[in-house]
């Protein structure tokens, strides 16, 4: 998966983004934090789990 599309995915269901680490951003939705990887193409695998962790549709 694209990065852009899950930043797209996360912010279209209220989160935003907090600053930036080392090798990942922080997105939080105000109770949460989910650090996405500064990489281009983030793994399937990881990215459908953090879209089941967080809920997201």
């Amino acid at each position: 998966m694209k990065r852009r599309d899950l930043i797209k995915l996360l912010e279209k269901n209220g989160w935003y983004f907090k600053r930036s680490g080392g090798s990942h951003d922080i997105y939080t939705n105000g109770k949460d934090i989910e650090p996405i990887s500064h990489q281009n193409e983030i793994k399937e695998l990881v990215a459908q789990k953090i879209i089941k962790r967080r809920g997201l549709k």
